[in-house]
């Protein structure tokens, strides 16, 4: 038995997200060994362990092959939305495009959120950690354009300190920010065409904000219900 193996499910399973740096994570990021007995242990119990190179965190999800017996248990299928009502799922969508699309796309041109964008050797640098990269919204912003959309004030702050209470974002005065989850409990790949083209496409002609309304990162997969 890994007791290393072990112990790394157990903190992930206690404190839902670890950050990369953390001893048993780097492990598993660079040991392939070790991150096949972390992974077989996970499959066992119909889980798996969750990273990308644009997140500063990773966590566990549901395999995708055992969502059917979890959520397809009834008649109807019981999606995991974590408590969050239709107005939540929506924020929680217009926050993810809002912060971790242009983050992705700084950390891919391996630029810092304030470094200068005209920098002809950004692209041989190291790609940016989400801590570099990442950029807050500023709240009083988010309420003018979709407060009407999301509920108004009061449903959009009581919301908000739902994502917050579950690590999707942090809030820090009026600026809202990258949580450690916000990168990873989103299927990028899949759903940035459609929601970039569809849903959120007018996001994308609204005047980009001033540099004094963002400010550096301060610091869906279905997931695991403790």
């Amino acid at each position: 038995m890994t007791d290393e193996a072990q112990i790394l499910i157990a903190q992930l399973l206690t404190h839902q997200t670890l950050a990369r740096e953390n001893k048993l994570v780097k492990r598993a990021l660079t040991d392939e060994a070790f991150r096949l007995e972390v992974d077989k242990r996970l499959a066992a119990c119909g889980m798996k362990f969750l990273d990308n190179v644009y997140a500063d965190n990773v966590t566990l999800a549901l395999a995708r092959e055992i969502e059917p017996k979890i959520f397809g248990a009834r008649e109807v299928w019981q999606n995991n939305n974590l408590g969050l009502a239709r107005d939540g799922v929506a924020l929680l969508v217009v926050l993810w495009a809002m912060i971790i699309l242009p983050k992705r796309e700084r950390q891919e041109a391996h630029q810092a959120a304030l470094e200068d964008q005209e920098d002809m050797f950004g692209k041989d640098k190291p790609l940016p950690r989400a801590e570099d990269a990442s950029m807050g919204i500023s709240y009083r912003a988010l309420l003018a354009d979709f407060g009407d959309k999301l509920g108004k004030k009061t449903r959009m702050d009581m919301n908000l300190g739902q994502l917050s209470k579950l690590g999707f974002v942090e809030r820090r005065g009026d600026m809202i920010t990258e949580g450690p989850l916000l990168d990873l409990m989103m299927d990028t790949d899949a759903l940035k065409d459609r929601i970039v083209n569809g849903a959120l496409a007018d996001i994308f002609h609204l005047a980009r904000p001033k540099d004094a309304d963002v400010i550096p990162f301060p610091q869906v997969e279905a997931q695991s219900q403790e």
